[in-house]
């Protein structure tokens, strides 16, 4: 699988990930399956402190507990759960960040993170004072890197330009190519490694899914969504599958570092591991696929 330096640092991540959300809480499947991961050559997993309740993070933790030098370990912050109360509250101060970093390496059963990430953010956030937090605890070896998850341009500028961060987690896709105006440029021109999530769209792209893409997609309908995919379907050829080529689109950006598409089974996981050994796409193909489905905007999300 080839390897990309994240931001340019010595953050080294095979360019298919695991985005370990959809993992569910049935520890030993859970565990089996990551191992499975790591046997294939996947070295970047992604969780969240979110991600059921804490849960996700403690079977990371004991999944990769003997093999921590084999694994990029990415976690989030930011989404505060206040004892008592259902749901969570957005909180990116300094002092929420500082420690809920300590609970994050308690379920890791770790003493570092590889990469830290801010789990969303707004403008209306004290953002020097969130770098302050991710600067010190950089400074403080409890993290390597820091980035952040967000789809919203103004918060990403804002990132890029006032702090070191390097690498943003954004969703892209064939039917969501709104980083590629705004995003992913300057992403580019910073030295700054996307990470790619949702490359096959919640489904409307995987193989045999002919269900989730009849649901529509970001407002795309059913319909349209299925002539996409018969329009695709002849640059798929033998040697790549529906996913495999819309996983290979996301990484054909000069800016995209890694994907990590979601696995909840073996089955899932190896198809989309494969797609690092199918063919990437040439510029014919990356331009056929953008004049067949136009890019969308960035409307809302500011």
């Amino acid at each position: 699988m080839k390897q990309n330096k994240l931001g340019g640092t010595d953050l080294v991540v095979g360019e298919i990930g695991l985005g370990c959300m959809s993992l569910g809480t049935e520890e030993s499947k859970a565990i089996n399956l990551l191992h499975e991961a790591l046997d294939m050559g996947v070295t970047l997993l992604d969780t969240a402190d979110l991600y059921d309740e804490g849960r996700n993070e403690e079977i990371v933790g004991k999944a990769i507990k003997g093999r921590r030098s084999d694994v990029v370990l990415a976690t989030k912050v930011g989404n505060r759960r206040i004892p008592g109360q259902d749901g969570w509250v957005w909180d990116a101060s300094k002092e929420y960040i500082l420690e809920a970093v300590k609970d994050s390496l308690r379920r890791l059963q770790t003493d570092y993170i590889d990469l830290y990430q801010l789990h969303g953010g707004t403008m209306d956030d004290n953002i020097d004072e969130a770098i302050e937090a991710f600067e010190q605890l950089k400074n403080e070896g409890l993290i390597r890197q820091y980035g952040i998850s967000s789809i919203r341009p103004n918060v990403i500028r804002e990132y890029v330009k006032r702090s070191h961060l390097v690498s943003v987690m954004s969703q892209y896709s064939i039917l969501d190519r709104r980083p590629e105006e705004e995003v992913l440029p300057l992403l580019a021109e910073n030295g700054v490694s996307a990470i790619v999530r949702g490359p096959v769209a919640s489904g409307a792209l995987a193989d045999g899914r002919e269900d989730k893409a009849q649901k529509g997609y970001l407002g795309i309908d059913g319909a349209e969504i299925m002539d996409l995919r018969r329009q695709l379907e002849p640059l798929c050829g033998s040697e790549r599958s529906m996913s495999q080529l819309a996983i290979r689109y996301a990484l054909s950006h000069p800016a995209v570092g890694t994907v990590i598409p979601g696995a909840s089974s073996s089955e899932q996981l190896r198809h989309n591991v494969a797609a690092a050994s199918s063919p990437a796409l040439t510029e014919d193909e990356v331009r056929l696929i953008r004049s067949i489905r136009p890019a969308n905007q960035y409307t809302q999300h500011r």
